[in-house]
């Protein structure tokens, strides 16, 4: 959300202290809360009935409840000037809090659940999720017990700013609470932190008893009523109350899960590709643009995607947006290896012109360095005799069976080429002088 739950404050990340607070969040006498439009978002995903990881192995999440929070500000102490400074920027920044039924059993499947929940948030338009930015913020409770025994005693880790993390606190606290029994310990109940710099948890504080929060009805908000469809919606009822989850549902965006399963099936393409497509924004737009238009393969176009583009703009920390390479124009490039007027090495090649030379096309590199193919049979017949002489043990080896050899003449031909070489081409000239 870009405003705060109950007023019209901004929320931005690193503002100066105290430079989005309104009277309403600073809790002046006769200030009244507004009702802020974005409660929409955190309705649309508390109708999720779970959270699925569509890999090889599929887990499900229950959800055992959703509530709506308010942030609080932060004390700065000064222990120079003695004296305590409050920041209320974050005062009434709106919080979801999600509980998950404990069905996870291993510090990546809660990564695994963290993760997806991000993609959906990000989908439905909640929050971007950004963990380091406290967007998402996560604590795991964690506990063991022997098989067919009620859950063990558990401990609250508390300070986990990324889902790799999670999986690592996760992990350590099952092995350290199994050690403390193994040992005749016992587990605390307590709050534990955790360190990512020794990768181990530490003691916060306990948890003696049951917490009262003394929750209140608040009598400036009027309650919200969820019905099923309209047709349930009672007489008289206020529409301003009314939540439809009828009209919510039929609003959804395509959720992460069903955009994964819609990859595989519509361009066959595997399931750990239509993972990394979604975990990365833009990149499944950008992905169905480049197939709109070229006429090769998903399966040949996802290699180019997943591998030479993301991998460039991982290593320049880009988003898909700031790609140099537009879909359109790493179509053409593809269209031009497609009808054979470039070869696959030379493809790559080209490609990494496109990226550093502002602006270029693929045909106007080509042109310029002459990167077009050979198939000039005269030509490359020369070329492959001269190969086929200078390597006369080869040549035997290919007569007395060995076919896997010819792929090395076929590269000394390339490097002859510097790539450009026809390879269907040049691979049945070698066949004829090296079948006699």
């Amino acid at each position: 959300s870009n405003t705060k739950l109950f007023s019209g404050s901004a929320v931005r990340f690193s503002s100066p202290p105290n430079s989005l607070v309104s009277f309403f969040d600073a809790s002046l006498p006769g200030t009244l809360p507004i009702f802020a439009s974005t409660l929409d978002g955190i309705l649309t995903y508390s109708l999720l009935g779970g959270l699925k990881r569509n890999q090889v192995l599929k887990k499900t999440v229950r959800i055992k409840q959703v509530q709506l929070e308010q942030d609080s500000g932060k004390s700065l102490h000064d222990d120079l000037q003695s004296q305590t400074l409050i920041d209320l920027n974050r005062a009434g920044v709106g919080l979801m809090e999600l509980v998950m039924e404990p069905d996870m059993s291993c510090g990546e499947e809660a990564a695994a659940a963290v993760r997806e929940l991000q993609l959906i948030l990000q989908a439905l338009g909640t929050c971007q999720g950004n963990m380091s930015e406290g967007q998402l913020r996560v604590d795991a409770n964690v506990s063991v017990h022997r098989p067919g025994e009620p859950l063990g005693v558990r401990t609250e880790v508390k300070n986990i700013n990324s889902a790799r993390y999670l999986a690592r606190a996760i992990d350590y606290e099952i092995q350290r609470q199994i050690d403390v029994l193994q040992r005749g310990g016992t587990v605390q109940n307590e709050t534990r932190a955790y360190d990512s710099k020794s990768g181990e948890t530490i003691p916060m504080r306990d948890k003696e008893g049951l917490q009262d929060y003394r929750f209140m009805p608040e009598p400036n908000l009027p309650p919200l009523i969820v019905y099923e469809d309209n047709a349930s919606l009672l007489p008289g009822a206020d529409v301003c109350q009314a939540v439809v989850v009828h009209e919510i549902r039929e609003r959804l965006p395509e959720l992460p899960s069903v955009k994964r399963d819609r990859l595989v099936r519509t361009y066959g393409i595997l399931p750990e590709h239509s993972f990394t497509l979604v975990n990365e924004e833009g990149l499944v737009e950008y992905f169905e643009a480049v197939l709109r238009e070229t006429k090769k393969e998903p399966r040949k176009v996802i290699g180019w995607v997943t591998n030479e583009l993301l991998g460039q703009l991982k290593q320049q920390d880009m988003s898909v947006s700031q790609s140099p390479i537009s879909a359109s124009a790493l179509a053409e490039l593809l269209e031009l290896q497609e009808t054979g007027r470039i070869s696959s090495s030379v493809a790559k090649q080209v490609f990494q012109e496109m990226w550093t030379s502002s602006g270029k096309t693929a045909p106007q590199i080509i042109q310029e360095k002459d990167l077009g193919l050979v198939s000039d049979a005269e030509q490359l017949h020369n070329i492959c005799q001269k190969v086929v002489d200078s390597n006369p043990d080869e040549v035997h080896a290919i007569r007395n069976g060995n076919k896997k050899v010819l792929n090395k003449l076929m590269g000394l031909v390339q490097k002859e080429t510097k790539g450009r070489a026809d390879p269907v081409l040049v691979r049945t000239i070698l066949q004829e002088k090296t079948s006699s």
